[in-house]
């Protein structure tokens, strides 16, 4: 069973040829097929894949193939695949065929993975459920009742179920972290600026980042291995060495100074939650770590904080579907402004049109310091709590989510809840810091609970490390829903 397999064993797999990356791309194509019920993906290119994957084989027959040859991953749909749809879960792109590649799509490429298909999303990133895209929403796993988390739930359901062995995902105020929390994987958000964002459809400018969902921290230095480094084409894109991940796993824990953050072990915390991430946490006690107390004073001010700064910058990076150049164009007008308004009114759901609007409320003339601007000094209190939380510590632990995961339709019409429940994870976005959710059990229910971990600035390392070790002595990473055969 090649689905069981983690990246990083299917890649010795291949190396040692016991399987052939063509094989894989048929066996994994047979699953997608037959779990189409979870909407994981929006499309599907077995040709495509089977192409890349005949290639692969014969590097892998010639010796000293790249590090991902043969290994069959996916992409959310956010990211630009040349001569692939890319949609961003919408229908004003639902007909986008993407000229170029993002940096990541190709340096995935280069390395050898082959690019199964395209994930379903919330549509433009924007939502904690993936209930708000254009092809309708994507069902967890493990419950086909929950939601998967969002807005990379289509990712997160995938590798969940097996479907893929790895896929990108992006991180604006939690959209990897949290997936991976309700569906039981491993999801890092980099540090922002560490992973290229050209060709990743902007949602947040300063917010956004990409990065790996996988089954195991190991996977995930895998594929941040190729995904990290300086691009000259992203003006965002931090121009630092890229350590050797592989390397990096093998840290020892001892004396590592873990802070646990008080505003994250808030009375309120679901019990269940807490009882397994304090467990999560003795594991570390016991790999040679220390567990300190610290406090994020500002951090109750980071979902007011977040839901000004996101939504202006949308506002401001979707002015540019405009029905002119590419993507949806309303076929109702009778002059350029008409064509403009219906435009974007067609092509845009409901809860892009609510951040639109509150964005460009946020940034007009009159309301820009009482809004804007104050939105932007709180950020800067947040990222102070974060520098002087981590003198004193070397990592902050705390849940990723509050809860498990929800029921589809539950929040849908109350979106201040939805957005409470991305919490513990947005302030990382705020403060640029790389961060790590780990599957570390179970609630009565059988639903995936998540631990984040997060770092100093580019030190993804230690993160991958803890990881590493935390999944070396325990096995809720290796846990599958029940209908993965």
């Amino acid at each position: 069973m090649p689905h069981r397999q983690s990246l990083s064993t299917l890649g010795q797999m291949l190396r040692r040829r016991e399987i052939g990356s063509e094989e894989l791309v048929h066996h994994f194509a047979d699953r997608i097929d037959k779990q189409q019920d979870l909407n994981a993906f929006i499309t599907v290119d077995t040709d495509y894949a089977l192409q890349q994957a005949r290639t692969a084989d014969q590097l892998l027959a010639g010796g000293n193939p790249p590090p991902l040859a043969g290994l069959p991953i996916a992409h959310k749909d956010i990211f630009c695949t040349q001569g692939m749809l890319t949609t961003c879960g919408s229908k004003m792109l639902a007909n986008f065929l993407s000229p170029y590649d993002a940096t990541v799509v190709r340096r995935l490429q280069d390395a050898g993975a082959v690019t199964l298909g395209k994930t379903n999303m919330d549509e433009f990133a924007m939502g904690s459920s993936s209930e708000t895209s254009h092809f309708g929403p994507v069902h967890n796993p493990w419950n086909r009742d929950r939601v998967p988390g969002g807005s990379s739930g289509g990712s997160a359901a995938a590798v969940a179920a097996r479907l893929v062995s790895a896929a990108t995902g992006t991180d604006t105020g939690g959209s990897i972290r949290q997936p991976a929390s309700f569906c039981g994987l491993t999801g890092l958000k980099p540090t922002y600026g560490r992973v290229s964002r050209y060709g990743m459809v902007a949602y947040a400018s300063s917010l956004d980042q990409g990065g790996p969902i996988t089954q195991t921290a190991e996977d995930a230095a895998l594929m941040l291995q190729t995904m990290a480094g300086f691009d000259a084409r992203d003006s965002t894109s931090l121009d630092a060495p890229v350590p050797d991940y592989a390397a990096s796993l093998k840290q020892k824990l001892e004396g590592l100074r873990i802070g646990l953050v008080s505003e994250f072990f808030d009375p309120s915390l679901d019990p269940d939650i807490n009882a397994h991430v304090r467990e999560a946490l003795s594991e570390l006690e016991k790999l040679g770590a220390k567990l300190i107390d610290v406090s994020l004073p500002n951090s109750a001010a980071g979902i007011p904080c977040y839901y000004v700064i996101a939504p202006a910058e949308a506002s401001s990076n979707l002015s540019r579907f405009d029905g002119v150049r590419y993507g949806h164009r309303s076929e109702s007008y009778a002059d350029l402004q008409a064509l403009y308004e219906n435009t974007r009114a067609e092509g845009f759901g409901a809860e892009v049109k609510r951040r639109i609007l509150v964005g460009t409320y946020a940034l007009s003339a009159g309301y820009y310091e009482a809004y804007y601007l104050k939105a932007q000094q709180v950020r800067r209190r947040i990222a102070d709590d974060f520098s002087q939380a981590l003198t004193v510590c070397d990592v902050l632990v705390g849940p990723t989510t509050p809860t498990t995961a929800f029921l589809l339709g539950e929040k849908t019409t109350n979106p201040v809840s939805m957005y409470l429940d991305d919490i513990f994870t947005i302030t990382v976005n705020l403060a640029g810091l790389p961060a790590l959710s780990l599957p570390v059990g179970f609630d009565p229910s059988g639903l995936p609970i998540g631990m984040q971990v997060i770092g100093n600035y580019l030190d993804e390392g230690t993160l991958l490390a803890i990881g590493h070790r935390f999944q070396e002595v325990t096995d809720w990473h290796l846990r599958v829903p029940g209908e993965v055969a």
